[in-house]
């Protein structure tokens, strides 16, 4: 629970221990205006009058369930199913059973294609939660369990695979971190004695691909990233695998995203529904697939997922390497750079401070209160991770709020100024931001707080019509041959764009400055940082 009191410095703070996540999944079901999913479910969202539609099958195996999707050639949404999943969670370790994955993948997939005929099926994509691995037979057979992406206990070995890679990763721009899948690959190989020639590494799409397909299949350049890929020359660092040895033959071939790797087996056809012989298409991380659903797929677009973690990812030509490790970069399945970072602010506060109350009342009296007479740093959990790096931050409150009302407005003004900050980090570090902007993520159930960030951010926005990432992996699976770009423009649906109000812009400035002068003046934001942020707010 979070605790809330006044400081020996006259600061209100706020403080908690919930561990947040930080993929949109998480994000998502952790944002209080989120609805409960039933166990299975199967929708309709269009008319099936036309049979003879092209059909692609985005399946999105997320934290909490496993969603598939069918999406037309022109964006609609013909079917969709979803099933459930459950893990183990006990401190650092968060685990999954890989054959639940399948079997819910599976059910999913049946809900999500019942009634249309195999013709229409053109073809697939997988997304899964980034860092999550397991080890399997060659034969496909899971040898461990699945460690998810946020089980942390492999830290020794996240040390240990930073050092014997530094140069490499630094001239990537990023960092190992416990969650990675490099060290945890380390740890599975240390708990489990080691791997025979017979044993494989899996990331969590490729484990559901290889199913699918019948045989083991490559994987993809997006998910392999965090197992120590090297995105510039395409190719494995065997040099560090050697010197934490790791077996060459553990490692998958890997091939980027977007590419064609097999296709659907009988077996797999009888399980899911899925037309034998339909195309399995490479595909990626699950925070890149809502990238691709958002359509922010051009050069300096930006996509801005807020659920109960804020996460920027936005597209450049080249890679920008961030030598403090806050931003690190994917692979777009067109060869661009898809930079970004997550920040442990967002939504979730309101979840702990405000749950099972009426947010859009709030966000009514909210609105009369800009700004708020406070500044809120809204951290739920301490540490934090973009636009700064401080493992010892925590969220605060300068000042005392004249009520609720405006401790809630000074929380959603908060998550507000974060996001201008992680834009003015982007543009100090070189990164082309001027292109459009999306907002998806659990927060845009909230107009009010939609037009608060365009207006603390001075920019427009739009509001894609279905963002979520089995939607980019259907998207995916149909540019497979022909340009991402164009798919997006003809695929991707939007079904509001939000101009700021100039005169609230103004009204930010002063509070947003402030709040970057006091996270300067605690050591958590650079010098450098906090000029900029005051350069472009004049």
């Amino acid at each position: 629970m979070n605790s809330v009191g006044v400081s020996s410095g006259g600061e209100l703070t706020i403080l908690g221990s919930t561990t947040l996540m930080t993929t949109n999944r998480a994000m998502s079901t952790a944002f209080p205006w989120k609805r409960k999913r039933r166990p299975v479910r199967r929708e309709r969202e269009e008319s099936r009058q036309d049979v003879g539609d092209s059909i692609w099958l985005g399946i999105d195996l997320g934290t909490q369930s496993v969603r598939a999707v069918a999406v037309s050639e022109t964006g609609g949404v013909r079917g969709q199913g979803s099933y459930p999943l459950t893990g183990w969670r006990d401190g650092a370790r968060h685990e999954q059973d890989p054959e639940d994955w399948w079997q819910a993948t599976a059910a999913a997939c049946r809900a999500a294609l019942a009634g249309w005929p195999a013709s229409s099926i053109r073809g697939l994509a997988v997304d899964a939660t980034s860092g999550t691995i397991l080890l399997v037979e060659r034969s496909g057979k899971p040898l461990t369990p699945g460690l998810m992406y946020d089980d942390t206990r492999a830290a020794d070995e996240a040390r240990r695979a930073d050092e014997a890679g530094a140069d490499i990763w630094a001239s990537l721009g990023y960092h190992m971190h416990p969650s990675w899948a490099l060290p945890k690959l380390l740890w599975l190989l240390r708990e489990h004695g080691g791997a025979s020639s017979d044993t494989r590494l899996n990331h969590q799409a490729d484990f559901i691909n290889r199913r699918l397909a019948g045989h083991e299949v490559p994987s993809d350049s997006s998910n392999a990233l965090k197992t120590g890929y090297d995105l510039v020359r395409e190719t494995w660092r065997y040099e560090v695998l050697d010197a934490l040895c790791v077996p060459d033959q553990i490692m998958p071939a890997v091939v980027r995203s977007g590419t064609i790797i097999g296709s659907v087996c009988r077996e797999a056809a009888s399980m899911t529904g899925i037309p034998a012989g339909t195309p399995i298409i490479a595909g990626v991380t699950d925070g890149c697939a809502a990238q691709i659903a958002s359509g922010a797929v051009n050069v300096g677009s930006w996509n801005s997922v807020l659920g109960s973690t804020l996460v920027l990812k936005g597209v450049t030509p080249e890679l920008i390497r961030d030598s403090a490790g806050v931003m690190y970069s994917h692979r777009s399945p067109d060869g661009h750079w898809l930079p970004g970072g997550a920040s442990n602010a967002g939504a979730a506060i309101l979840s702990k401070r405000f749950a099972e109350r009426d947010l859009e009342a709030l966000d009514a009296q909210a609105a009369k209160r800009e700004p708020a007479s406070v500044v809120t740093y809204p951290l739920v959990s301490r540490g934090e991770r973009f636009p700064f790096a401080a493992p010892a931050a925590e969220g605060f409150m300068l000042g005392s709020p004249a009520d609720e009302v405006d401790f809630y407005a000074s929380l959603l003004q908060g998550v507000g100024f974060i996001e201008r900050l992680a834009f003015d980090y982007l543009d100090l570090l070189g990164v082309p931001t001027d292109g459009e902007l999306r907002f998806t993520g659990g927060a845009v159930r909230s107009r009010y707080w939609c037009q608060l960030r365009a207006d603390i951010l001075g920019r427009s926005v739009a509001l894609p019509g279905n963002a979520e990432p089995a939607v980019g992996m259907a998207v995916l699976a149909a540019s497979a041959g022909r340009r991402l770009v164009e798919v997006t423009r003809q695929m991707v649906r939007i079904r509001e764009a939000i101009d700021p109000r100039p005169d609230r812009t103004a009204r930010f400035h002063e509070p947003y400055l402030k709040l970057v002068e006091e996270l300067a003046r605690r050591g958590w934001v650079q010098p450098a940082l906090l000029r900029h942020a005051n350069e472009r707010s004049t």
